[in-house]
């Protein structure tokens, strides 16, 4: 078993993961006509990205947060979710001017625009094209007029919080917890997920519950458990100092090493567990079918994550230590029955002060 080691070490801290967690039953089958996809579409301009595309484990990703959804939509997201890795390592690849800010915000407002009115040609992605025009057209067909508006939200907050954490590297700025933490979600592609959850799982809420102050405050804090999560995954493969990093915020906040930062990470993302739990349960008392189905999809997202991201090369051997991807590459990973009893105080932090109330009111 290879295990990358790094400042916070080779183990991870045990996880406080309360929640069940699934997988499609055939994932392989969708992992091989994805990568027959990206193949056709050519996805990738040589053996090198390919494995690296192939080792984030998309599918798995994906099979782990809507392990009974219809195949023919987990797999069109399985293909989103490989397209968005190889165009992100694209321009990784390409230079730090292909990254500013400026640049970022055109990319972005392009490919939202693309996918609202497709046929308008806004963007050329070179190599990436092809796979695109196919995404957008497989898309609109699939999706009905309301779930492509969803998709397109999703999308867009995703984007959004990708120019923000982009902003900040390149101002040199280190943001503080609070704002990190409460952009965190859309950095993570929260919304843009569990759209395809929901939509694979034909999951329709009431929009006047999806989006009431409860509900987007539970998505929010599923959100952050996934983004903390991969802060502690990602951190070995991180070789940008200003990258923003739970851990690096805490440590430049603290003046501290990062295992120290780490117990207090981890402290508040295990506070943010037991909020969702307790808000889960109150949103559970509505007795609303759907909501439970969408409450259920939260639960798979959260514990799904772990267990893809422990397995996927794509972290467990860093692009910045490897070549190629470690394909048996795994982190060891454990699970408490409790929180951690580290020292903290999240509620003094803004937002989460604000998730409390939040359950407090609806309590």
């Amino acid at each position: 078993m290879n295990v990358p080691d790094s400042v916070i070490g080779a183990d991870l801290p045990a996880f406080y993961c309360p929640l069940d967690s699934a997988i499609h039953g055939n994932m392989e089958e969708l992992e091989r006509a994805a990568i027959l996809w990206a193949d056709s579409v050519g996805l990738y301009p040589n053996e090198t990205e390919r494995a690296w595309g192939i080792a984030t484990h998309s599918a798995d990703f994906s099979c782990r947060i809507a392990p009974c959804g219809r195949d023919e939509a987990v797999l069109l997201f399985i293909k989103w979710n490989l397209w968005a890795f190889a165009l992100d390592d694209a321009h990784d690849m390409q230079g730090e001017d292909m990254s500013t800010t400026s640049r970022l915000v055109d990319l972005s407002a392009k490919v939202v625009r693309s996918l609202e009115s497709p046929g308008c040609a806004y963007v050329n992605f070179g190599a990436q094209q092809a796979a695109f025009d196919d995404l957008i057209a497989c898309t609109w067909s699939m999706l009905t007029p309301f779930q492509l508006r969803r998709f397109t939200e999703g999308l867009r907050d995703w984007l959004l919080g990708a120019v923000w954490q982009a902003s900040c590297a390149e101002r040199a700025i280190v943001p503080n917890l609070n704002e990190y933490l409460s952009i965190r979600p859309s950095i993570n592609g929260t919304r843009f997920s569990l759209t395809f959850s929901e939509i694979a799982n034909n999951i329709n809420i009431d929009p006047d519950i999806h989006y009431s102050q409860p509900v987007q405050v539970i998505t929010d804090i599923a959100g952050f458990i996934v983004s903390c999560d991969n802060d502690l995954f990602s951190y070995t493969k991180e070789n940008n100092e200003i990258a923003a990093n739970i851990i690096k915020i805490i440590s430049y906040r603290n003046r501290c090493f990062p295992m120290e930062a780490m117990k207090e990470a981890v402290a508040i993302r295990d506070h943010a567990m037991i909020l969702f739990i307790k808000l889960r349960e109150q949103l559970g008392k509505l007795s609303n079918p759907e909501l439970d189905r969408y409450l259920e999809s939260l639960e798979y997202y959260i514990s799904g994550s772990i267990r893809w991201m422990s397995m996927a090369p794509r972290y467990a051997s860093p692009r910045n230590q490897h070549n190629l991807p470690v394909l048996d590459a795994r982190y060891r990973i454990i699970y408490r029955d409790a929180p951690t009893t580290a020292s903290t105080d999240p509620s003094s932090i803004p937002t989460i002060a604000y998730w409390q109330l939040v359950l407090e009111g609806f309590s």
